[in-house]
């Protein structure tokens, strides 16, 4: 049997309820914080970039910032607003070899650090990531018109 807590929802869409990581961190300001950091690292990455819709990235940070947030113990709206997450569904059209798993993770893990989140928070959020990250890869083809020198 596992050691985590369980959390329940206050209500379909609510938040989880105990000590959650979302609690914890002070709530969705947190991680929209995080998640700003994260694309500004993304703005300046030519493999990682041209994934996001750079005419729409209010609506990206909207979008990752609250399912992290319910992810993490927060009010359900991005499954209220945009149904299930079907992470691998709503990333097949992408590109996504470990060299660009490798890069989101590098730029999710220094936002991560910028926060300065506590230890245990900074380690249950990067093994989140590390596992969702890898979930999300979809061939081992090289990327196509990338330069090797962005790293």
């Amino acid at each position: 049997m596992s050691d985590l807590p369980v959390h329940l929802r206050t209500s379909e869409h609510g938040e989880a309820t105990g000590n959650t990581v979302y609690a914890q961190v002070g709530g969705m300001q947190t991680f929209e914080t995080l998640c700003t950091k994260f694309y500004d690292r993304v703005q300046q990455d030519e493999v990682m970039w041209p994934m996001y819709p750079q005419d729409d990235l209010e609506g990206a940070i909207w979008r990752l910032s609250r399912f992290l947030g319910q992810y993490f113990g927060g009010p359900a709206t991005y499954s209220s607003v945009r149904g299930h997450p079907r992470l691998r569904m709503r990333h097949v059209a992408f590109h996504i070899n470990p060299d660009a798993r490798d890069r989101w993770l590098r730029h999710m893990t220094e936002a991560v650090d910028e926060m300065d989140f506590a230890p245990a928070i900074r380690a249950t959020m990067l093994d989140y990531f590390d596992r969702a990250a890898t979930a999300m890869v979809n061939t081992f083809e090289p990327t196509p018109n990338a330069s090797d020198n962005s790293r």
